[in-house]
């Protein structure tokens, strides 16, 4: 009788310090999305809290939990995650970034049988990774990991020499972007209908799409942008930044932007749910960030068809040729991204050339399709190989 009851799908838990508006999580909410529902079922448990982002997620068969974990030290949030996955029998549990690589303790105790970790990137306090106690806390805790799942070559270079990871349990997957989503302006498009002085066809605007945080150094993004405006005083009133994204520096911004007498060509158009839209107003996308993983924000600027000038930090310099799909510069170096940005405000041709060369790349190497296929592809390899399932089953 049993037998001919239809087996459900594995189920992966997702767990996250935050389910929040973030670069990882839209990754992970793109990858629910395209994953279909009888390949896979999925639940996100977040060790604080889940914001109003999960309202985001177009699937009503995903289950979001959240586990209240408390500032600092707070060792009964491992009990509650151990009982939540008692409770839950997952096949796979999927952590994500250092904040939440402690769970694989829990989950191996509840009997979760494959354990993969993801690290998307670094943050402050250990911004470069050099930290000995976070390199220990990951070579320890690799016993009960059965794949490190780094997103960049030199995440992926920086396990497995600095952390010590050995070679065949780092499984390296590449952000992917949705191209269809993200396209190029299209004719007589009108962007920023809310803020008229962007929409002003005259205007060069500049964008930044990121959260609104230290890593990110926006702080440095408007420094330049003011130095631009000193470099090129003629064009000066076209100038135009836009700044997508919310955090806890919002607040120090805009009193950096008074100080530097750029509010006023400034928007601070906070969380959105218009991204796409968005960037296809923009002439230029730049990432000024200290640290990264892959940019997600990067891939879809880049499939927007715009030029980029990015910082050489994480794998910016693998993701953008160097004057072929923009430009690069030292992070934190407010002369060189001032000159970066005014090569493509003089030269209007050559921005047009970067920014169609960089959609053709995002286009043919960061598809969001292969990046699903390859996730799909690692739980199903160690499904077969822990004999967890066999061949034409799940995933």
């Amino acid at each position: 009788m049993s037998d001919s009851i239809p087996r459900q799908p594995p189920l992966v838990v997702h767990l996250l310090y935050r389910f929040d508006i973030g670069g990882l999580e839209t990754v992970l909410m793109r990858l629910l999305h395209r994953i279909p529902a009888d390949r896979c079922r999925h639940a996100i448990i977040a060790l604080t809290e889940a914001s109003d982002f999960s309202k985001r997620l177009r699937r009503d068969d995903v289950e979001i939990y959240a586990l209240h974990k408390k500032p600092g030290q707070d060792p009964m949030v491992w009990i509650r995650l151990w009982k939540l996955l008692r409770q839950l029998q997952p096949m796979v549990m999927h952590s994500y970034n250092l904040g939440t690589i402690e769970g694989v303790i829990p989950a191996a105790l509840a009997g979760v049988p494959i354990r993969i970790h993801a690290e998307h990137g670094r943050d402050f306090p250990d911004l470069h990774g050099t930290s000995r106690k976070y390199k220990w806390l990951r070579r320890m805790l690799s016993p009960l990991i059965d794949s490190f799942v780094p997103v960049s070559r030199e995440l992926e270079v920086w396990l497995r020499i600095h952390v010590k990871i050995p070679a065949d349990k780092i499984y390296r997957i590449v952000n992917g972007v949705d191209s269809e989503r993200f396209h190029p302006v299209e004719e007589e498009e009108v962007i920023f209908p809310e803020c008229v002085e962007f929409a002003d066809p005259s205007c060069f605007v500049i964008g930044a799409v990121g959260r609104l945080t230290g890593v990110k150094d926006h702080a440095c993004l408007l420094q330049a942008f003011h130095r631009l405006g000193e470099m090129v005083p003629e064009m000066r009133p076209r100038l135009r930044l836009v700044l997508v994204g919310d955090g806890p520096l919002r607040a120090a911004l805009i009193n950096q932007a008074k100080n530097l007498k750029i509010a006023d060509r400034l928007w601070m158009a906070g969380s959105r749910d218009d991204v796409t839209e968005l960037m296809r107003g923009m002439h230029l996308f730049v990432l000024s960030s200290l640290a990264e993983g892959t940019a997600l924000t990067l891939l879809e600027a880049m499939a927007t068809g715009l030029p980029s000038v990015v910082t050489k930090v994480g794998d910016n310099t693998a993701l953008v040729l160097e004057n072929e799909t923009g430009l690069t510069t030292p992070p934190g170096d407010v002369q060189a991204l001032a000159t970066a940005m005014a090569t493509y405000l003089r030269n209007p041709s050559l921005a047009k050339q970067h920014g169609e060369a960089a959609r053709h790349r995002a286009v043919e190497k960061f598809n969001l399709d292969a990046m699903v296929k390859r996730y799909l592809e690692l739980y199903r390899t160690t499904a077969l190989k822990k004999g967890l399932m066999e061949v034409g089953e799940g995933f």
